[in-house]
């Protein structure tokens, strides 16, 4: 099988749903179905991609032109879409967080292991020009040994207003944290190489969305009623992680805090720095040294605005399976991290405590633990 004979099905076909079918269209897939519960979604979808449509993915994973399957639905649903496609054989690209639920991401891990596909987690920001080059400079020594990362993914005011899902805690599972922190921690375990986590210390607040005259100058949230809809979730978080090796991470993700927002990521090593925007095409390089005398050398670099995170993402997912082989980033096993982490955050700003990565045994060829 090569690039341009995959077929590609679509289960939830809002914006993600629609940005992951223009790009691997564009990558040279055939987009063939979508599925989504919404009548109005599936017309789009068909009238745009010439493909078929379901309104439930049981059908849509059975179908015969499906070689692979990217899973674009609220958090919770996460689990049922991708375990039937891979029973059913397809290949599956599944968008962050893994699950809604560290229990649901480890029947979905066991699925994956049991399963002749292979299957990749969203986690789109690790392709970005930026992240590309650190990688690269990374691999040649130039930072040293990597001792910490501050990880930001702050908003000033920015929090999905009640009445969609992702403030829904049964359906989303988290608020802030799970929508647009898991991309500051997956980073920053990232660029780590997912060490041993060894502590996890947080706090979460629940701040601005109980708030009836909720300030929202940019109108992130267009559906806003306070009064009518229920608020439980997250809408900021900081954490502190540690690991085996004596590396650190200090993460602050938020929907809505008083403060200017952030995307900015920084890594400290023992020979450089280096600091960028998550998601972003540039890359800067802080270094000192002795030459003539004691200076800073701050090296600046711009990469290829071309090469977007999904664009190169989806690429990766589509040569996996034109391969047969299994994916060398954005793995099931990576994703089940970040989530024993997003567990532990919770956890301890439940309890007031610092606490550990719960480490539950994972039994991959016992099928009873799918539902």
């Amino acid at each position: 099988m090569n690039g341009e004979e995959i077929g590609v099905g679509v289960v939830g076909l809002g914006g993600m749903g629609t940005l992951h079918a223009q790009s691997v269209r564009d990558l040279g897939a055939d987009v063939v179905a979508g599925a989504d519960l919404v009548p109005e979604q599936r017309e789009r979808f068909a009238a745009e991609f010439d493909a078929a449509t379901y309104e439930t993915h049981e059908d849509l994973v059975v179908d015969d032109a499906v070689d692979a399957v990217i899973v674009t639905t609220p958090n919770r649903f996460h689990e049922p879409i991708t375990v039937a496609a891979l029973e059913a054989g397809r290949d599956v690209l599944v968008e962050k967080p893994l699950a809604h639920t560290l229990e649901s991401a480890e029947r979905i891990a066991a699925a994956a292991a049991r399963a002749d596909g292979i299957c990749m987690v969203g986690f789109h920001n690790r392709h970005a020009a930026s992240m590309a080059m650190f990688d690269e400079h990374h691999a040649r020594g130039r930072f040293g040994d990597l001792t910490h990362v501050e990880a930001n993914y702050v908003r000033r005011r920015g929090v999905p207003g009640p009445g969609s899902w992702f403030t829904d805690p049964e359906l989303a599972g988290g608020g802030a944290l799970l929508d647009i922190g898991v991309h500051a921690l997956d980073l920053a375990l990232y660029a780590l190489d997912f060490p041993e986590i060894t502590e996890v210390s947080g706090v979460a607040r629940t701040t601005f969305g109980p708030q009836a005259e909720y300030a929202d100058p940019d109108g992130f949230g267009d559906n806003w009623n306070a009064e009518a809809e229920t608020y439980e979730v997250d809408d900021s978080v900081s954490a502190f992680i540690r690991t085996a090796e004596g590396q650190t991470i200090s993460l602050e993700a938020a929907w809505a805090t008083n403060r200017e927002g952030s995307m900015d990521f920084r890594v400290r090593g023992t020979r450089a720095g280096a600091q960028f925007d998550i998601g972003d095409t540039d890359l800067r390089i802080l270094e000192a040294g002795t030459a003539g005398c004691d200076h800073y050398a701050d090296v600046e670099m711009t990469g290829d605005t071309a090469m977007t995170g999904y664009a190169e993402q989806d690429a990766a997912f589509l040569a996996a399976i034109a391969a047969g082989t299994t994916p060398e980033s954005n793995t099931i096993e990576e994703a089940l991290t970040v989530q024993r982490v997003i567990d532990a955050i919770y956890r301890s700003s439940e309890t007031g405590r610092a606490t550990t990565v719960r480490e539950a045994e994972i039994e991959l060829e016992q099928t009873t633990r799918i539902k």
